[in-house]
């Protein structure tokens, strides 16, 4: 998943042609936070069973790195309004770097508290470079095609998505973990030994990850990437925007929760694949097995944004959208009363249709707000949130009625994003 900004005060003074090189450099970051952010798909059933958690309990992986989005985008703005794009950029490659390193200690320790810390802080810095990454991409090059710009990066970020569960079940999931009766039975000192060497795992690919951000964040700050700043022209209008309610626009809030259901419909599933497909009457096979499969899944979203890219061209994005999201909601609901290969395939399906929701889901709502574009933009990021909260009540309900049926979940979330494409987009009043 890859945040959209649109920064329209920077492509108001737009170059004519794209900046290539700066478009290349600046294309790696999207590949390294989707890397990272699906990294977690992986984490969730390794601490799971290292620690013995119920599914609401290791939700918190989730709410954690996705808290960080609401908690932290609008101080990554005023970052970028004080240091600029390209050092906010530095600064978060360089706070991710640190984030991963923390989980050295953590496993060490090890303690799940000292995980979700090191998660909040490579979050944080993911916050701060997504914020300054996507605009900066909007500004490279001609206003027309910023779109197409922004569309070329997150092919990139799903390439990062696809690759990280198959990496993580070699380097993470390398061992089977025992069973919660198993981990019941053990002495206090024969389950500390354990959960060392179980966490152990996680050391040596977050080790390489922080030498690899911090090594970009070195390239970044010494690669000449162009300035970019705000007409005087952009800023009166802001200005003048600030006495403007963003709340005013129906096509925006009711986009901000379609963000919100999308984003944590996503997560949701990703998160629970892995323990989805081990089940005897779903996949029936080992974890490090089944985190294969879950690159199946980011892999169809990135097909899919191609998919997408050709069919917005022609067709009106809410109908895309619309009919995207009905679709998943049949996907997730045969998954449900289904078995086997059926439940399987059907589920990873619905990657495959997420694909071209979130660019959507934020065109249409910010469309037509003008100088207002910025703010709300800010408001469908932090709307991001939703991939900390569905998650754990998926988890919490997943507990109670089981993975398969707390499914259902994603499928209300799917049908409202419906709603949203076919009636909830469209603008009225001042912004028609």
């Amino acid at each position: 998943m890859a945040i959209l900004v649109q920064n329209t005060s920077a492509a108001s003074s737009a170059p004519d042609t794209t900046n290539k090189p700066a478009m290349a450099m600046v294309t790696t970051l999207f590949f390294m936070w989707g890397f990272l952010t699906c990294l977690n798909d992986i984490l969730v059933p390794h601490l799971k069973s290292i620690f013995d958690l119920n599914y609401a309990e290791v939700m918190l992986v989730q709410f954690s790195f996705f808290s960080a989005y609401f908690v932290f985008a609008l101080p990554a703005g005023k970052l970028i309004e004080w240091i600029g794009y390209k050092r906010a950029m530095v600064t978060g490659l360089c706070t991710m770097g640190l984030g991963a390193l923390l989980f050295v200690p953590a496993a060490s320790a090890p303690s799940f508290a000292l995980f979700l810390g090191a998660l909040i802080v490579l979050a944080a810095g993911m916050t701060a470079l997504q914020v300054s990454a996507n605009p900066y991409v909007s500004a490279l090059g001609p206003e027309k095609t910023a779109s197409s710009r922004l569309n070329l990066t997150q092919a990139f970020n799903s390439l990062g998505t696809t690759i990280a569960p198959y990496v993580g079940s070699l380097l993470i999931l390398a061992s089977a973990p025992k069973a919660a009766e198993e981990l019941r039975r053990m002495t206090a000192g024969a389950l500390q030994d354990y959960r060392l060497s179980q966490a152990s795992s996680v050391k040596l690919p977050y080790v390489l990850l922080a030498a690899v951000l911090i090594l970009l964040g070195i390239v970044i700050a010494r690669f000449p990437l162009p300035q970019i700043s705000l007409s005087a022209k952009a800023a009166q209008e802001e200005g003048a925007a600030a006495e403007t309610s963003i709340w005013n626009a129906r096509h925006l809030v009711l986009g901000a929760l379609g963000i919100f259901f999308y984003v944590g419909a996503e997560v949701s599933i990703g998160s629970f694949l892995v323990n989805y497909f081990s089940q005897s009457s779903i996949g029936n096979m080992p974890e490090k097995s089944a985190a294969a499969y879950v690159s199946f899944y980011w892999g169809g979203a990135m097909i899919g944004r191609f998919i997408g890219s050709a069919l917005l061209q022609k067709l009106r994005t809410n109908r895309v959208l619309g009919g995207a999201a009905l679709v998943a909601c049949l996907l997730v609901l045969t998954s449900v009363f289904s078995t086997g290969f059926v439940a399987m395939w059907s589920i990873i399906l619905v990657g495959l249709f997420n694909s071209i929701m979130f660019p959507s889901i934020f065109t249409l709502g910010i469309a037509g707000l003008g100088p207002l574009t910025g703010r709300g933009s800010g408001l469908l990021v932090a709307a991001i949130v939703g991939g900390a909260i569905i998650p754990v009540m998926e988890g919490a309900l997943a507990d109670r009625i089981g993975i398969q049926t707390a499914f259902l979940l994603p499928a209300l979330c799917y049908t409202y994003i419906a709603f949203y494409g076919f009636a909830g987009s469209r603008r009225r009043g001042a912004y028609a």
